[in-house]
């Protein structure tokens, strides 16, 4: 199985848990110039911005990187703007290891 599909199938797990969670799916795979936010959601009043990271073999959540970050930040910003969208929002991570899934909320504050 190829990165891609891979990546594909963690997605739609996380968007699966988030629906679950009661979270409405607003956009999956969001380009932008220099990134790609994963999925954006909204639950109580907030967007999130949410980075998907799976794997079994190491821990996802190091896949993270400050400059990915600062790539999520920017296409949110991108999205906002857009949509013309006047809410709180924020960067979540939503990892998934093996059959676990973890929701990582407000990343930038850790």
């Amino acid at each position: 199985m190829n990165t891609k599909t891979k990546g594909n199938l963690a997605e739609d797990k996380a968007c699966e848990f988030l629906i679950k969670k009661e979270y409405k799916i607003l956009k999956r795979n969001f380009y932008f110039k220099g990134g790609e936010i994963d999925i954006i959601a909204f639950k109580n009043h907030t967007i999130h911005f949410i980075e998907v990271k799976s794997g079994s073999s190491f821990e996802p959540i190091f896949n993270i990187t400050p400059s990915k970050i600062k790539r999520i930040i920017k296409g949110a910003n991108i999205y906002m703007q857009k949509t013309k969208l006047n809410k709180a929002f924020c960067i979540d991570a939503l990892i998934i290891k093996d059959n676990n899934i973890e929701h990582i909320k407000n990343i930038t504050l850790i």
